[in-house]
């Protein structure tokens, strides 16, 4: 006996799920409606992709950023223990006479914040751009090695 379920009388199966007729496009939002730049500054913020590493040593933040320059984007810490990676990515000037025939490239401000561990370091965050990417470094608090010192009895 198959398990079958039928979606909306679309007649898609639940167990055949390449059997698609049509898919959502979230970025169609953009060519018309009244909520187009809500729906820009979302994907803006969800398309900048960061990545986290810790290392014995570290934490690494890596950006995607591509097209903006350092002056564009602004790397804070918020009260010691948030880091905030913000910016903004400016609309192309359209020039008279050009047809847009599509408009897929995220646009407007973005704003990414990671609440960061305790052992995080803030006073030593080093930032830097290259080729697109915003790589933030925040060193770890290292703990003084534990000493162990043998106190005579008098």
């Amino acid at each position: 006996m198959a398990l079958s379920l039928e979606l909306s009388g679309r007649g898609h199966s639940i167990l055949d799920p390449f059997e698609v007729t049509s898919i959502w496009d979230p970025l169609a939002l953009l060519e018309s409606g009244p909520s187009r730049q809500f729906v820009r500054d979302v994907l803006a913020v969800g398309n900048t992709q960061v990545d986290w590493r810790e290392t014995p040593e570290s934490h690494i933040f890596k950006a995607n950023l591509p097209g903006l320059k350092k002056e564009e984007v602004k790397v804070q810490v918020v009260d010691g223990k948030t880091l905030e990676i913000s910016g903004e990515r400016k609309k192309e000037e359209v020039q008279k006479g050009d047809t847009w025939h599509r408009v897929e490239r995220t646009q407007g401000k973005f704003m990414r914040r990671f609440r960061l561990p305790e052992n995080a370091s803030v006073d030593e965050v080093k930032a830097h751009a290259a080729d697109g990417v915003l790589t933030v470094t925040i060193p770890k608090v290292q703990k003084p090695k534990e000493q162990v010192r043998q106190i005579e009895i008098a």
